[in-house]
């Protein structure tokens, strides 16, 4: 799925987008961006050793608080498929889902049926006022399925 960020995330972009939040601009939040527009769907183990491998040293509380800190204003998306710790991706504000393979763990994004977000019109809503919908569709990727 592409994305309107570049792969990777310059730091310059990666600045203007805190500033644009009003979040101060640090080493570790440039360093978690930067690793979550190159490994989108990342967990947070995979977050810390790669702002760890760019900065040499960041504790997982300061990863999980940077990514607390960017969800808080949109720019992190956090989703948990079942059996599966937390993963985070940028928030594209694209509206797409997640395949999970429920063999190797692979995740892929996968855009959202056509229209302006079909997924927000519940059958019967209960009188909620629906602003999400987190949709995982669960199956083999094409390595696990094949013969």
């Amino acid at each position: 799925m592409s994305s309107p960020l570049a792969t990777p995330l310059a730091s310059d972009d990666a600045a203007e987008l805190l500033r644009r939040h009003s979040l101060r601009v640090t080493a570790p939040r440039l360093a978690v961006m930067r690793e979550l527009a190159d490994h989108p769907h990342a967990d947070v183990d995979t977050l810390t050793q790669g702002a760890r491998a760019s900065l040499g040293s960041v504790s997982t509380q300061a990863v999980y608080d940077v990514l607390r800190a960017l969800a808080r204003v949109g720019l992190v998306r956090r989703f948990e498929p079942a059996g599966h710790p937390a993963r985070f991706e940028l928030e594209l504000g694209d509206n797409h889902h997640h395949l999970v393979c429920r063999s190797c763990g692979t995740m892929s994004d996968v855009e959202c049926a056509p229209g302006a977000a079909p997924c927000l019109t519940a059958a019967d809503d209960k009188g909620y006022s629906i602003d999400e919908a987190e949709v995982i569709y669960w199956g083999y990727c094409p390595d696990c399925s094949a013969p």
